[in-house]
This record gives C-alpha cells, sequence and structure tokens, in this order.
C-alpha cells in the first residue's frame, strides 16, 4: 500500500505497519493476510459490515490476540508477542465497542487509571505510601484534570462514572486512553449510540486529538458520514480480508464495497441506476 499524502500533499511517515497480518481459531479465518500502513498524525478508519473482522484486527493491533501469521510493527518496533499492558507502554492505546468504564469510580479516578501506566512508583511504594507513591498519585490526578478538561467534562469530575450522560461516558473511555499519553489510539466504535449532536461533538474532539495532542486516530466506525466526512483515509474488511482502501471518495465509489455492504444484486442496481440516468 501506499502511503497516503498528508494534507498539504507530502507523503507521510508511517507511525503503525501491519504486514500480511492472519487470525485463524480454530478452522475459521477471522482476518485474512491484511496488509494495513497508518501515516503519523492521520485520522484513518477501518469499515466493513458486521463479521468483516474488524475488532479481531484491533485486537490483535493491541496484543490481545497474537496473530497467527505477519508483522505488526509501531514506530518500527515489532509488536507481536507483547502483552497488552507492553502495547500501551509503547505507545498504543484504545476504547472498546461496549463501554468499560469503572462505574463506581469518579470520572477522575477513571482518567487516573489509565495514567498509571506512565508512573514510576511501584507496588512497594503504594503498600508503604512513599515519596514517590504520593508524588505519582498527585501527577496522575492533575493529568486526570488535564484530560477532563480537553474532552470537555471537568463539570463530572467527581461524578460516578456510571452517572454520566451516554456521549459523555464515551468522552471519558477516549480521555482514559488519552492519559496513556499514545502515539496512537484505536477507537472501536465511538459514535455508537450516539444521536447528531454528540456525533458532531466527537468529531471535533477526534480532529483536536491529532491537531493538538499530535496522536494518530485509528477508528472502526458504522456511521458512514462520520467516516467520510472525517477519514483521511479508508481501509474496507470483508469476511476478514481487505477489499478495498483509498481516499473516502475512492471507496464511497467502489462497487466492492457496495457488494459487501448491499450484496451483489442491490450494489449492481445501485450502479446501475448511476450508469443510466433515465432509468
Amino acid at each position: 500500500m501506499t502511503a497516503p499524502v498528508s494534507r498539504n500533499g507530502v507523503s507521510s511517515s508511517n507511525i503503525l505497519e501491519v504486514q500480511n497480518v492472519t487470525k485463524i481459531f480454530g478452522g475459521l479465518t477471522a482476518v485474512n493476510d491484511v496488509t494495513m500502513n497508518i501515516p503519523d498524525r492521520s485520522i484513518i478508519s477501518v469499515i466493513g459490515p458486521n463479521g468483516a473482522g474488524k475488532t479481531t484486527f484491533f485486537n490483535m493491533i493491541t496484543g490481545i490476540y497474537t496473530p497467527t501469521k505477519g508483522t505488526i510493527r509501531l514506530a518500527g518496533r515489532e509488536m507481536v508477542g507483547l502483552r497488552p499492558d507492553q502495547v500501551v507502554e509503547a505507545g498504543i492505546a484504545r476504547t472498546f465497542q461496549n463501554i468499560r468504564l469503572f462505574s463506581t469510580m469518579s470520572s477522575e479516578e477513571n482518567i487516573m487509571v489509565g495514567r498509571h501506566a506512565r508512573l514510576k512508583s511501584g507496588f512497594i511504594d503504594a503498600v508503604l505510601h512513599t515519596k514517590k507513591f504520593h508524588a505519582s498519585e498527585a501527577e496522575a490526578r492533575e493529568a486526570a484534570r488535564v484530560m477532563l478538561d480537553f474532552v470537555g467534562l471537568s463539570k463530572w469530575r467527581n461524578e460516578l462514572a456510571t452517572n454520566l450522560p451516554y456521549g459523555d461516558q464515551r468522552k471519558l473511555e477516549i480521555a482514559r486512553a488519552l492519559a496513556t499519553t499514545p502515539k496512537l489510539v484505536l477507537l472501536d466504535e465511538p459514535a455508537a449510540g450516539m444521536n447528531p449532536r454528540e456525533t458532531e461533538d466527537l468529531k471535533a474532539l477526534i480532529r483536536r486529538i491529532r491537531d493538538d495532542l499530535g496522536v494518530t486516530v485509528c477508528l472502526i466506525e458504522h456511521d458512514m458520514r462520520l467516516v467520510m466526512t472525517l477519514s483521511e483515509y479508508i481501509t474496507v474488511l470483508d469476511y476478514g480480508s481487505k477489499i478495498s482502501e483509498g481516499l473516502p471518495h475512492q471507496v464511497r465509489n467502489d462497487p466492492r464495497v457496495m457488494e459487501a455492504y448491499l450484496g451483489r444484486g442491490a450494489a449492481a442496481g445501485e450502479y446501475g441506476k448511476e450508469a443510466t440516468p433515465n432509468a
């Protein structure tokens, strides 16, 4: 795959390089020989029908699953074989399709959990409440407050996560991921369940993550309006295989993508209408 160009037309270096990745569960091939590069400081989407292998793909990048074959490199460093916590330390954070907050902890405390991946105090420091432990806790709390402000949730700082509106819970999960200071953040269906206003707010937040924090964003999303207006490059999976990739308008007009979403007969009909204006 040729690296996408940045907004100024200059080719971007890749922060993540996925080469020929395959995942087989028993006799089922969930992801089949997928190659994908993600340029640094870009916003990329991975789309496809339900069951296309998108979340399995994310799970391999983040160390939840080990690929059956293939390589995954972050800034040149091999990620295959690392535990999820080691992947976070290397610079990849993620959110999940289903919100996974600590519901009985405050918003601030949820983000502090994410920040602990960057703290220098250890288990003994926590048990003995050493100076290093207190300094780390203070640093984590301050980082949490900065992230809450960044995502617009400062007013919910002391509120239990379970009491936040749904859209704000999504933002809180993103803030927790960002607290790990990642190079790359993977967002799994971040707009799921959001109303149009919340989706527009999310779009602005994702752009700020890239523009203000310099963090590369890769998202799985079913909201095609969001995908097409936000993404700089799109990869399409179907039945575990990559069937298309390119700029938004290229993917939108690819017959293989229409077929994957609508079926062969419906896709032929749609493209027939476009080809025959009077039909």
